[in-house]
Parts: C-alpha cells; sequence; structure tokens
C-alpha cells in the first residue's frame, strides 16, 4: 500500500487531535483550582514543557519502531505482550474512545449556543435517572454520537477524505485560535484586566461551592498556599493535560506516512510545539479580555474566566470583542475544532487496534482491510463503544477518567525507553532523544506527580481507572488461552 501521508499532514495530525475542545473550556475549572493569573499560566507551562518532553521521548521510540499501532508496539517490545495489551484495553475502553466521546461532547455543548434544545445543557435534558443530581439524557448525547458515526463513516471510505478533512479543519482551527489571540492581544489595551490579573498573579486561591450544593450566598474562595498550591496544581492541571492529549496518536498510524522514521520524530516535535505556543498565548490573551473572578452569577456582564457560563471561556472573550456575534462566531469556530479534532482521532485509532488485531489481542475482523485499504471493521467497532462512552457521562467526568488513565501509560512508554537503550543498545535509532536520561526522566516525575495527585483528591474516579486497567489482565489470559486452545 502506498504512503498517503506527508510530514505536513502527520504534523497537522498532531496539531489537529490535540487542539479539541479543552482550550475553550478548561481554563475556567483550573482558574477555579489556582483563582490567580500567575498559576494558571504556570500550569499551561508546564503542561506544555511535559508535551514537549514527552514528544522528544517518543521520537526516539518512533524512530526504532516506525510501524503502525506506535505506543503499543514500544510497551510490547520492552515489556512483554501482557503490558502491550493492558495498554491497548486501555485504550479502546477509555483513552482513545473517551476522548472521542468527550469531544463530542464538547461539540455538542457548543451547538447548544445555536439551539439550546440541541446542546447538553439543562434545555436538552430528556429524562433523568436519580433525579437533578443523577443521571441525565440530553439531546446533546445523540448530537454527539451523530457526529462520532458520520466521522466513522467518512474515514472508512478511505485515507484521502479523512486526510483532506484533517487539513481543511485543523488549517481552519489555527486561523480562528491565531485570530483570537491576535484580537484578545489588541483590545486589551482597552480594559485594564491583564494589569490587575498580573497584580494579584501570585495569590493563589480555590473556590469552594460544594460542587453546586452550597447556597450560592455560602460559596467562597479561599485562600492557598505551599503545599495547598502544589496539589490544586495537579489537579488544575488535568484539565490542561486532556487539552494537549492524543499528540501521539499519530505513531499509530505510520504505516500510512511517508518515511516514517524520521518524519514520526519531527511531527511530534513540531505539532507539539505550535500547539504550546499558542495555548500559552491563548490564555494571554484571556486573561487580557476577562478578570480571574468576575461575579459570582455566572452569564451575567462581568462574568469571570472561572465563572463563564458553561465554562465555555473562548466565548466569554469573543463577547467582549464582538457582543453576542462574537459568541456565536466563536461557537462556530469551536465547533470547527471539535469537528477537525475528532476525525484526527478516529482516522489514528482505528489503525492502532489494527495493530493488536495483526498480533492476535484484538477482534480478528479489526486487523481486514476494506477496498479502500482502511481498517473499516476497527473503525466502526471504536465508533460503536466511543458512542457508549457519549451516553455514559458528563464532559468533565469523561475528561479525569481519560487523564488519569493516560498518565499510567505515559510512565511506562518513558520507561520503555530506559529499557530498551540497556537491552538493544546497537538497535538502529535514526533519532536519539536529546538530553537523555534527564528528558524522559523529567517526562515520568511530572506525570507520576499528576497521578498521585489526581489519586488523592479523585480516589473513586481514579480507582475506577485503575479497575478498567486492571480487567485488561484477565481479558488477555483469556484471549491467549483461546488462542492456545484452537492450536
Amino acid at each position: 500500500m502506498s504512503k498517503k501521508l506527508s510530514l505536513l499532514d502527520a504534523v497537522l495530525i498532531v496539531s489537529g487531535s490535540m487542539i479539541g475542545s479543552g482550550i475553550f473550556i478548561v481554563t475556567a475549572e483550573m482558574s477555579q483550582n489556582l483563582g490567580s493569573a500567575g498559576w494558571v499560566l504556570l500550569a499551561w507551562v508546564i503542561t506544555g514543557l511535559f508535551t514537549l518532553l514527552g514528544a522528544l521521548t517518543y521520537g526516539e521510540l518512533a524512530g526504532m519502531m516506525p510501524k503502525a499501532g506506535g505506543q503499543y508496539m514500544y510497551i510490547k517490545r520492552a515489556f512483554g505482550r501482557l503490558t502491550g495489551f493492558v495498554y491497548g484495553w486501555t485504550v479502546f475502553t477509555v483513552i482513545q474512545t473517551g476522548v472521542i466521546a468527550a469531544v463530542a461532547m464538547a461539540f455538542a455543548k457548543y451547538l447548544g449556543v445555536f439551539e439550546p434544545t440541541l446542546g447538553d445543557g439543562e434545555k436538552g435534558i430528556l429524562f433523568n435517572i436519580g433525579g437533578a443530581e443523577g443521571y441525565h439524557f440530553t439531546r446533546g448525547k445523540i448530537v454527539a454520537i451523530i457526529l462520532v458515526l458520520f466521522l466513522t463513516w467518512v474515514n472508512s471510505r478511505g485515507v484521502e477524505q479523512g486526510k483532506w478533512i484533517q487539513r481543511i479543519f485543523t488549517f481552519a482551527k489555527l486561523l480562528a485560535l491565531f485570530g483570537l489571540i491576535i484580537c484578545g492581544l489588541y483590545f486589551a489595551t482597552q480594559f485594564d484586566f491583564f494589569k490587575n490579573n498580573w497584580a494579584h498573579a501570585w495569590e493563589a486561591s480555590t473556590w469552594h461551592s460544594g460542587e453546586n450544593t452550597m447556597p450560592l450566598e455560602m460559596a467562597h474562595w479561599e485562600n492557598i498556599s505551599g503545599w495547598g498550591i502544589a496539589t490544586a496544581m495537579g489537579i488544575a492541571m488535568v484539565g490542561s493535560l486532556f487539552s494537549s492529549d492524543a499528540w501521539n496518536n499519530v505513531t499509530f498510524i505510520a504505516g500510512d506516512i511517508e518515511n516514517p522514521s524520521k518524519n514520526i520524530p519531527r511531527a511530534l516535535f513540531t505539532g507539539t510545539l505550535i500547539v504550546t505556543i499558542i495555548y500559552i498565548l491563548a490564555n494571554v490573551a484571556y486573561l487580557s479580555l476577562l478578570p480571574i473572578k468576575g461575579s459570582l452569577i455566572p452569564g451575567i456582564d462581568g462574568q469571570g474566566i472561572s465563572n463563564a457560563l458553561n465554562s465555555r471561556v473562548g466565548s466569554a472573550a469573543a463577547s467582549v470583542i464582538m457582543g453576542k456575534n462574537g459568541e456565536l462566531l466563536m461557537a462556530a469556530l469551536i465547533m470547527v475544532s471539535t469537528f477537525g479534532c475528532n476525525n484526527g482521532l478516529i482516522l489514528s485509532g482505528a489503525r492502532f487496534y489494527k495493530a493488536m488485531a495483526d498480533d492476535g489481542l484484538f477482534f480478528k475482523k479489526a486487523a481486514v482491510l476494506n477496498n479502500k485499504q482502511v481498517p473499516a471493521n476497527a473503525l466502526w467497532i471504536q465508533g460503536v463503544w466511543a458512542s457508549v462512552l457519549c451516553l455514559s457521562g458528563s464532559y468533565n467526568q469523561l475528561l479525569d477518567y481519560c487523564i488519569f488513565a493516560a498518565l499510567i501509560f505515559y510512565i511506562i512508554t518513558a520507561a520503555s525507553l530506559f529499557v530498551l537503550r540497556k537491552r538493544e543498545p546497537n538497535a538502529d535509532r535514526p533519532y536519539k532523544v536529546i538530553g537523555y536520561p534527564f528528558v524522559p526522566a523529567i517526562f515520568i516525575g511530572i506525570a507520576i506527580f499528576v497521578g498521585v495527585d489526581i489519586f488523592w483528591f479523585k480516589t473513586i474516579t481514579a480507582s475506577i481507572g485503575l479497575g478498567i486497567v486492571a480487567l485488561g489482565i484477565p481479558v488477555f489470559y483469556f484471549i491467549e488461552k483461546k488462542q492456545n486452545h484452537l492450536i
């Protein structure tokens, strides 16, 4: 099969898969955790550093193993079939499909700006289970499922279709973000928000609202310091890490990329660097147009980043520049962004499952290519499960599950670099990570800190994530026993 994806396409897959919904939403919750401009920006800078270190680390592994499956191949080669399968199991059950579902839910959230009954807000609720604090079945969940299945169908028609969607929508959202940044910094001269935000940049505080059960008049900001800031930083970074996740997806489709041993490392670094710069500048724009702490009543004039209506920070910033039209324009651009992001995730994820199926560790039919040379069965298996996850929970719940599970395997993958350096010192390495062993070691250290922080403060969520990972072990032995029996 001829290679159809160039270096440019690979860079666009990296950046397009990263830029979805998070940059327009998560700064609200990050601000609630940290309460000041300096700490919020520092969280984004650390996340950017973490991502770049990861890209450099994965670059060496990608150069060694330029095959479809990417991270699965690296882990399997270093730690064996069991660990490789457990990673693949987790990617399928929560990491890849969970991100696809969360991004689709974000698409529905912003569709609600135009038609509230089609969004994932209160007006879109069809029925509740367990009252106001229970499960909500919304029209937005249906919209999210339709989006996932539509993009699955498009990508089943061939790589060319998915490639052009990725090109068009990634360029569109990059231009949109640059437009927001330029306009934000230009109009910032008319306001004192950035000056005021920076005047108290390092006065950290956390918003206490009893998770929306506390009466509004009792909700309050509480100053934090020392270790309290460190732990709040770890929780806040769940949002920024989610916004920067999926940068490694390009390794899943190595078989479709020209000269993968060189182009994948280049694409990883270039794509993550571009997105890191954009994310930091976008947050500077937010801080130039909005106060960190606005009115206690969301949705009225003067809303701040921490209490932007439905966490739509991007829309709140755009409304400062252009009023209601700005909010509508930004909502449309974010829908474009999430559409393109999910296309990249769906395109790359199916190749991952095909690689597992080729090893006998996934559904056999997932390895079959259709007449367009695309693993269509893998695409539809992924699409159906992602649709189920769209029904399972909210945007924030999906976000927590995805990031905790992803952090576990970031650590394992980076550790595989140390294992392979020692075990296979003479293996062909077209690219060697700069700053070894410090670069992968720092990457592992940051991942461990954030993972432990999540486990400590969101124990139930983290435990469910660990349970999903652990469930992959008996599933592996069941599959192996079945295969041995057939032999």
